[in-house]
């Protein structure tokens, strides 16, 4: 549960970040997550930009949530914008939360409909780099215990 409010107090603080390194080069970058072999939903699954020697900012992170096939479309957050900064980026998945209601109460409640490994979330040697030209095969495959 602890997690979930960090989740949601890290992608608040990472929409606020949006102005301060502008979107730079940004690629379309989609996929297909599975979770012990099938395509699952409601993964979500964040691309942050790792920062790049010389430079003070990074561009902003981007998003996306995983659909019944398991597909993703990543958006930078907070902007309707799709794509993710291109360069190395840490990528990192958790279970989805539906959240409309952003008071203590209901984020003691919020719940993900698939519980992911944190290890997903953690790892900073999860990278991936994102081409130019952008990609539509920036598949991953979880496993979970």
């Amino acid at each position: 549960m602890i997690f979930v409010r960090h989740f949601v107090v890290f992608c608040l603080f990472l929409s606020l970040l949006v102005g301060c390194g502008g979107d730079g080069n940004v690629a379309h970058v989609s996929g297909v997550v599975t979770l012990n072999g099938k395509p699952t939903a409601d993964i979500a699954i964040t691309f942050q930009p790792l920062a790049v020697e010389g430079k003070n900012t990074t561009p902003p992170a981007a998003t996306g949530v995983t659909g019944s096939d398991g597909r993703y479309t990543v958006k930078l957050i907070g902007s309707d914008k799709p794509g993710a900064p291109v360069g190395k980026n840490q990528v990192r998945f958790t279970g989805h939360v539906e959240l409309t209601d952003l008071s203590e109460e209901a984020l003691k409640k919020a719940k993900p409909k698939i519980n992911i490994p944190t290890r997903y979330w953690n790892d900073p040697n999860f990278v991936f780099d994102v081409p130019k030209q952008g990609t539509k095969s920036a598949d991953f495959q979880l496993t979970s215990p």
